[in-house]
């Protein structure tokens, strides 16, 4: 297990410093805020702390409310809000500064069996025959403003194996593209069997590139690059199927529609054999700066 993978698995460990209270950290992230996929795991570990064990999560639903603090604690609260016979129901706010910056509704169930169909995973180089971020990042840095933004990249996705199939943003900006992406990824390092934990893992990794087909549409780099502004809104998710976030999965996104200063994203990630895993939908507010 890598060095990186440790202090992520560290950063998910949240502190419990009362009865469905509890406290986490943040590590430092590409832009000045908290990551929005770090928020978003340390809720739903929050979550799955306070349900029984043989519920697993199968839905998440989240608002991104204020920008986080990366320099402070994060204190995540929940509420019960219903222990059924096959389903649990949990209410999550995280508050800086006395002010919620986030919150989460998630849904987990208990095993049972039933109808089974799901949409085909399309097509897909092997992961392995593909650039690594060390390799691939460094041929654009001349496209970032920042001579540091490749080390910055490289240390924020340093736990994650992250390997794109198309060429990403910053490598074609002013280029328009078909809205798609596909990303494979897994973490650097085996991880536990828990099943909590990988759900969490691939939320972390869902909020990284999710809307890159946006910036594609309209040949825009991306942040980094400094064409465009802006941040996440609200994101959903839907576990269908177990995986392990410590294996490849094939993260396969898109865009259907962006107006009004907000992009919308949708993908579904699948495991290399073809398993349906997740649905994500996220929509981000995508702005051009102003001269």
């Amino acid at each position: 297990m890598s060095a990186a993978l440790e202090s992520l698995l560290d950063l998910l460990d949240l502190e419990q410093i009362e009865q469905d209270i509890f406290r986490g950290t943040s590590r430092s992230a590409v832009v000045p805020r908290v990551f929005g996929g770090q928020v978003a795991a340390q809720a739903l570990v929050a979550a799955g702390r306070t349900v029984p064990a043989d519920r697993s999560a199968h839905s998440l639903h989240a608002y991104f409310l204020r920008p986080g603090d990366p320099g402070a604690p994060i204190v995540y609260t929940v509420d019960r809000i219903r222990d059924g016979r096959s389903f649990a129901t949990r209410r999550v706010v995280a508050v800086q500064h006395g002010k919620p910056i986030f919150h989460l509704s998630a849904s987990f169930q208990a095993h049972e069996e039933g109808m089974d169909h799901q949409a085909p995973m399309p097509p897909a180089p092997d992961p392995e025959t593909l650039p690594t971020a060390a390799q691939m990042l460094p041929r654009y840095a001349d496209r970032f403003a920042d001579p540091l933004m490749v080390d910055r990249l490289l240390e924020a996705r340093a736990a994650v194996d992250l390997r794109y199939v198309d060429a990403p943003p910053f490598a074609t900006a002013g280029e328009p593209r078909e809205p798609r992406s596909q990303v494979w990824f897994r973490t650097h390092g085996k991880l536990a069997d828990d099943p909590l934990l990988h759900v969490c893992m691939a939320t972390y990794v869902s909020d990284m590139t999710l809307l890159d087909s946006v910036l594609l549409a309209h040949g825009r780099g991306g942040w980094a690059v400094g064409d465009v502004v802006g941040a996440s809104l609200d994101h959903a998710m839907w576990f269908h199927r177990p995986f392990r976030a410590d294996e490849w999965l094939l993260y396969d996104q898109e865009s259907p529609s962006a107006s009004g200063g907000r992009g919308l994203g949708q993908a579904r990630i699948y495991t290399a054999d073809g398993q349906l895993a997740i649905t994500v939908i996220q929509e981000g507010v995508v702005r051009v700066p102003r001269d």
